[in-house]
């Protein structure tokens, strides 16, 4: 929702959270979809006005205030109450799912009716002021997140922390596994006023890897802009005349590698996997050259001159890094420290044991990329994503094999694909032995919007589920197996034998 009463967001990614969800059961689809009853929702709707800040919309809640309250409302803007409009993913948290953004606040949902529950504060549990909606899920269903302390005890710190998916005395009443969370590992900002702005990380059996890149926000510009009429957004800017640091976090000893890693500057949304292959960390990303992502999705560019205002400067690009793991202080410098025949990325041993990263460019043109999860953090074979080119606009699905460089692709006049989601058969043993789930909306306003499914190894239709109702492009969910409720786990597509149900929850 972009409008309330007389008043409009001014960025895509401001609008009130829109859940939906198709159930698939006994060969038919059931469609479901409800406004996230958000205290942002409520609060707007209440007023008949956008009174609740987005990141790219500043709202003032009372234009009748006298000066006094003017200014005490300034000052409490200082440090920001953000936003709880989780409208980016859904996470599950041992038995409970969550809606979430890029702020403090989650809020916990029920997916089978798409109900809103309470409202969560990550700083009960962890000082974190902003967290990532891109968790990483262990094999027991452990949650593993970043977030970002801002100024806390003098530092600005990135906090690496985990949630239990199991918590001591299980069943007892009011056992939440959030009230155990712990930080796992805390890496001190390089700027204590301008952390880097980032929105998902890598994981592999042994190692979290975390880039800090240029893409940064400007604190002291986030405490004034209340005051100064602008908006959150305005206060992040990329600074292309600086590196993208690569940190890379022994799971083990809960520790950074002392070797200090970076590679050119770039913007990453999203993390597509990584894994560990003969003493070195191989990771893939989608980049950008700068960020002119985000101005694209301004609203006022979307309606007027579409074609022309929404082409990429930066075309997303799947690019992979590989960082030796033991750096041979002996090697010369200037010599490539990456010695595997399997990528042609590069390390570049420099002086004061710094170590420059030049990846490999493996395709161009894709965005909202997914893996089988059950091959997360381990060396794996295929990516399925939404094809995008010169516009932010996915026009395809796409399936890119990285070992043969190979790619099926699935498209339809007038159609705008969804991030797919893959799905595994029960007891399947091949990477790609599944079946891929969008939700496609038209142009076209004969053609009503569908849910898509592929054979994921072919690329050929299966099916689809017609919907007669106003869809909208979504951002990110989940696919949940009926087998898998209330085990408590996250679901494992590894363990999903004899389930013929299931429940999809994406989010927009």
């Amino acid at each position: 929702m972009h409008t309330v009463g007389e008043t409009r967001y001014n960025h895509w990614f401001d609008g009130l959270a829109l859940l939906h969800s198709f159930t698939i059961r006994d060969g038919e689809v059931y469609y479901r979809s409800k406004y996230l009853r958000s205290d942002t929702y409520n609060s707007n709707i209440e007023a008949n006005r956008i009174v609740v800040s987005e990141f790219g919309t500043m709202a003032y809640p009372d234009p009748c205030k006298n000066i006094f309250s003017k200014a005490f409302s300034y000052l409490s803007h200082t440090i920001p109450d953000f936003t709880d409009n989780c409208l980016i993913n859904i996470m599950r948290c041992g038995e409970d799912f969550f809606a979430t953004t890029e702020t403090n606040y989650i809020r916990k949902i029920n997916p089978q009716t798409l109900e809103t529950l309470e409202k969560v504060d990550y700083r009960k549990y962890v000082a974190v002021n902003l967290a990532t909606s891109h968790p990483h899920y262990d094999a027991a269903g452990n949650v593993l997140n970043i977030g970002t302390s801002i100024v806390d005890k003098g530092k600005t710190k990135y906090v690496i922390f985990k949630i239990p998916a199991m918590v001591p005395g299980a069943g007892k009443k009011g056992q939440r596994p959030l009230k155990y969370t712990e930080v796992f590992c805390s890496i001190t900002a390089r700027s204590l006023l301008s952390p880097s702005y980032y929105h998902s990380f890598g994981i592999t059996e042994n190692y979290i890897i975390f880039l800090e890149q240029p893409f940064r926000m400007d604190i002291l510009k986030m405490a004034t802009a209340y005051i100064r009429g602008v908006s959150w957004a305005s206060c992040l800017a990329f600074h292309g005349e600086d590196k993208t640091y690569i940190h890379i976090i022994d799971q083990r000893t809960r520790k950074p590698v002392l070797t200090k890693f970076y590679t050119d500057p770039m913007v990453i949304f999203h993390h597509v996997n990584a894994y560990e292959e003969d003493g070195c960390l191989l990771f893939d990303v989608i980049a950008y050259g700068d960020s002119s992502l985000y101005q694209l999705f301004y609203l006022a560019n979307l309606n007027q001159n579409f074609e022309n205002n929404s082409r990429l400067t930066s075309v997303p690009t799947l690019k992979r890094f590989a960082v030796p793991l033991h750096v041979d202080k002996n090697a010369e410098v200037g010599s490539n420290l990456i010695k595997l025949p399997s990528t042609t990325a590069r390390a570049l041993k420099e002086k004061d044991d710094q170590v420059y990263c030049q990846p490999e460019l493996l395709l161009e043109g894709l965005e909202l990329p997914r893996i089988n999860y059950a091959h997360n953090g381990k060396r794996y074979r295929y990516v399925f994503a939404a094809e995008v080119q010169w516009s932010p606009i996915p026009t395809k699905i796409i399936k890119y094999d990285v070992l043969t460089k190979s790619s099926l692709k699935w498209g339809e006049e007038h159609c705008w694909p969804a991030e797919p989601l893959f799905v595994p058969t029960p007891g399947a043993r091949d990477e790609d032995d599944g079946i891929i789930l969008s939700a496609i909306v038209s142009t076209d306003p004969q053609k009503l919007p569908f849910l898509l499914v592929l054979d994921a190894r072919t690329f050929t239709e299966l099916a689809r589920a017609s919907v007669d109702v106003e869809m909208h492009l979504d951002l990110h969910g989940l696919f949940i197996s009926d087998a898998d409720w209330g085990t408590g786990k996250h679901p494992s597509w590894e363990e999903q034998d004899g389930a013929s149900d299931g429940h999809v929850a994406p989010q927009t």
